[in-house]
C-alpha cells in the first residue's frame, strides 16, 4: 500500500463528507493505493455514524472510535499502530489542511529521502492571540530540540516514512513534538514543506490558550527525558552532591564559629539562634534527598522491562 492517511477527529460531522471526497479524488488522480483511517476521539455528535456511511461507499475508509475523549496524541498513536501504508500522512479533519498537498509530501518521502516532512502554514487565518504565542512556542521548540529548519512543529499536516510511526510513542500531548520524538528515535532526516492553510469552514476550534502552557511543560518533560531519562543519577546525583557539600561546609563553618565562641572571651555565638545553622542543615537534607531520588531512579531504570530495548536500523543474520 502506498499511503495511509490518519485523521484524528472530535465532533467534525459536517466536514467529513467533503474531506473524504477530496482525499478520494486526489488518490485516484495520482493512482495511489491507499487507506484512510479516521480515529474518532469520543465524538458526541454524529461523526462516527457519518464515517460508517462513507465507508459503505468507499472500502478504503477505515475507522477507530474511542469510548471517550482521550486527546489528539492517543488518537494519532492508535492510528499509527493501525497504518499499513509505506508513507503515513496525518491531517486534521476540519478542512484546514488540503489533501492536494499529499502527492508532493509522498514524493518528498519516497524520492527525496526524508524520514519526516512537516507542513508549514506560512500564511495563517488565525487571530493574533493564537499566532503570536505559536511563534514563541515554535522558537522555543527549535532551540530545545535542535531542529532548526522547522517553522511549525504543531502543524497537523505531516508525512512519515512507515518505520518512523512504528518506532515512536505519541502519548499525553506529545503530538506537538513528533519531529523531536522522531529525532530521538534516530530518524534525523526531517524536512519541511510550505502548505496552504484554509479558513475553518465548519464548527469551531477545539483548542484553547491553555495548550501553550501545557506545551511548554511537555517540552520540558521531553527535554529532561531525552537528557537524563536513562541516567537520572547524572542530574539528581550531581545536584544532591553539590547541595550536600554546600550544607556540610556551612555546618562545619558554624561549628568552628561555636568553638571559637567557647574559647574566646567577648565573642558569643549561639547555634540555635543562628539562621545559617538551619539553612546549612536544610541544604544537607535537600542534597541527600536529591541523591536518593537519583538512586531510586536508577533502580527503577535497572528493573524496567524496556531498559535494553534499542532501535535497530538494520540487521544481518
Amino acid at each position: 500500500m502506498d499511503i495511509s492517511v490518519v485523521i484524528p477527529l472530535y465532533n467534525e460531522e459536517e466536514s467529513l463528507p467533503e474531506l473524504s471526497a477530496w482525499i478520494e479524488r486526489v488518490m485516484e488522480e495520482n493512482h495511489f493505493s491507499y487507506e484512510v483511517i479516521f480515529v474518532d476521539d469520543g465524538s458526541t455528535d454524529g461523526s462516527f455514524h457519518k464515517i460508517k456511511k462513507l465507508s459503505e461507499k468507499n472500502p478504503n475508509i477505515k475507522a477507530i472510535r474511542f469510548s471517550r475523549n482521550y486527546g489528539k496524541s492517543p488518537a494519532l498513536h492508535t492510528g499509527f499502530r493501525a497504518a499499513q501504508g509505506d508513507v503515513v500522512i496525518t491531517m486534521d479533519a476540519d478542512l484546514q489542511d488540503s489533501p492536494d498537498e499529499i502527492p508532493e509530501l509522498y514524493r518528498m518521502i519516497t524520492q527525496d529521502g526524508y524520514d519526516l516532512v512537516s507542513g508549514w502554514k506560512k500564511k495563517r487565518y488565525d487571530p493574533l492571540s493564537k499566532t503570536i504565542p505559536t511563534k514563541l512556542f515554535n522558537a522555543t521548540a527549535r532551540k530545545v530540540s535542535g531542529i532548526k529548519n522547522l517553522h511549525d512543529f504543531n502543524c497537523g499536516l505531516k508525512a512519515y516514512r512507515k518505520q518512523v510511526v512504528k518506532n515512536i510513542e505519541v502519548y499525553g500531548d506529545m503530538h506537538r513534538y513528533i519531529p523531536y520524538l522522531a529525532k530521538n528515535a534516530g530518524f534525523g532526516r526531517i524536512g519541511e514543506k510550505e502548505v496552504k492553510h484554509q479558513a475553518r469552514k465548519y464548527g469551531h476550534t477545539k483548542f484553547g490558550l491553555d495548550r501553550f502552557v501545557n506545551g511548554y511543560l511537555d517540552l520540558g518533560t521531553l527535554w529532561f527525558q531525552t537528557k537524563f531519562g536513562v541516567k537520572p543519577m547524572h542530574i539528581f546525583g550531581l545536584l544532591g552532591s553539590f547541595m550536600f557539600l554546600i550544607g556540610f561546609l556551612a555546618v562545619l563553618t558554624v561549628i568552628i564559629l561555636k568553638i571559637v565562641s567557647v574559647c574566646s572571651y567577648g565573642f558569643n555565638f549561639y547555634l540555635t539562634k543562628s539562621v545559617y545553622f538551619y539553612l546549612s542543615l536544610a541544604a544537607m537534607i535537600m542534597g541527600l534527598q536529591f541523591f536518593l531520588t537519583g538512586f531510586i531512579g536508577e533502580l527503577i531504570i535497572r528493573n524496567s522491562a524496556e531498559r535494553n530495548e534499542y532501535q535497530i536500523a538494520e540487521r544481518i543474520d
